[in-house]
């Protein structure tokens, strides 16, 4: 009877062992992944919102392009109206995809969230080489100073610049990204006391003029640089966003990023040129908007909720158009200063980024 039993058992727990293999072979064996929201809700909460910014900035859209508009809608002279209104809209379409790009992926390469890629002194040289012009050519030198020659001039100076900073101080073994940024700093102050100091030798013609060129505004854009900006700006963000998964990965920093089999460095010195060419084509086209794309990555952190770079920098897009043309709009048919934009913005965004300054630890 014992000998039953225990040939029993013995042939039951084969069984019993098989099945349980089986089952966490089975375990095993499902697609694991872990998506970019915690919770399916927040999937819904982003649709919700990309549809609602969608909703905005067509309708900026459309008020800007009808408001104000003598002509019948449909007719020959509406259209050329609204075609003329146009260039606006592209321009500031332009500056939100460079902005946002930019800003996004300089805090994912920097790993920090409170800076902007000005800091590289892209602004300071732009208002340096402006002030050099007429400072040594005076105004007629710097009306002469236009077209897309002078565009294609600066921005390849600008991402020169920048390709040499980063280049020299993150090769080698030693290379650090905070030390790029210091002397990114440094060389930005002192390129800006520079050209404070030409500028007080200006006469006040000449700085009226220097004035008008040195401050942000979409007016500033000259339509003949969209055939050269649009293909660019293109091809850069299109780039970026590809490679947003990678920027996940570079987004938990170096050890990690190395670890799972990302050339941390490798990865870094591609955005920063990516970064450095964006940031050259805005601020060559429309000015110095510093607090811009702090503003709108800011904003699209904290809407969205997520680390998936693929769902960040359309909403980051997005609210750097509706900021822009909401403003303009505003300014333009309200206030009838239109000029007075990027006041608003920079003084919009020096608030905000003051506010996350103040809450520690929770950036």
């Amino acid at each position: 009877m014992r000998d039953k039993k225990s040939v029993l058992k013995d042939t039951s727990a084969p069984g019993t062992a098989t099945g349980a293999d089986a089952e966490a072979s089975d375990i095993r064996s499902q697609k694991r992944h872990s998506g970019p929201f915690a919770q399916p809700r927040q999937r819904t909460k982003y649709i919700i919102l990309v549809i609602a910014l969608v909703i905005v900035a067509v309708g900026f859209t459309i008020a800007h392009m009808s408001y104000g508009n003598p002509m019948p809608f449909g007719s020959s002279g509406y259209w050329t109206i609204a075609e003329m209104r146009m260039n606006a809209i592209i321009t500031m379409l332009i500056v939100a995809f460079c902005q946002a790009f930019a800003t996004v992926s300089f805090h994912t390469a920097t790993n920090n969230r409170i800076i902007t890629p000005s800091i590289m002194g892209f602004e300071s040289l732009y208002v340096a080489v402006q002030t050099a012009v007429i400072f040594f050519l005076g105004t007629a030198g710097l009306a002469a100073f236009t077209g897309t020659t002078q565009f294609l001039l600066q921005s390849a100076l600008m991402v020169l610049f920048a390709v040499a900073l980063f280049t020299w101080l993150l090769s080698g073994k030693l290379g650090n990204i905070h030390v790029m940024l210091l002397v990114g700093i440094v060389i930005g102050g002192g390129l800006g006391s520079l050209s404070t100091f030409m500028q007080r030798l200006l006469e006040p013609n000449e700085f009226d003029v220097l004035t008008a060129r040195t401050f942000g505004n979409v007016s500033n854009a000259n339509t003949d640089n969209f055939p050269i900006v649009i293909p660019v700006v293109a091809v850069v963000c299109t780039i970026l966003y590809l490679r947003s998964r990678r920027m996940n990965v570079v987004a938990l920093g170096r050890d990690t990023a190395n670890n799972l089999g990302v050339n941390h460095k490798r990865e870094l010195m591609i955005l920063l040129l990516l970064i450095s060419i964006l940031m050259a084509m805005t601020t060559s086209m429309v000015g110095p908007m510093t607090f811009l794309g702090f503003l709108v990555a800011t904003l699209a952190y904290q809407l969205t909720d997520t680390y998936d770079h693929r769902l960040i920098l359309p909403v980051a897009v997005l609210i750097g158009y509706i900021v822009l043309i909401g403003s303009y709009f505003i300014m333009r048919n309200f206030f009838y200063a239109e000029g007075a934009v990027t006041i608003i913005i920079e003084l919009v965004g020096g608030t905000v980024f003051l506010f996350f300054i103040l809450r520690k630890g929770r950036l």
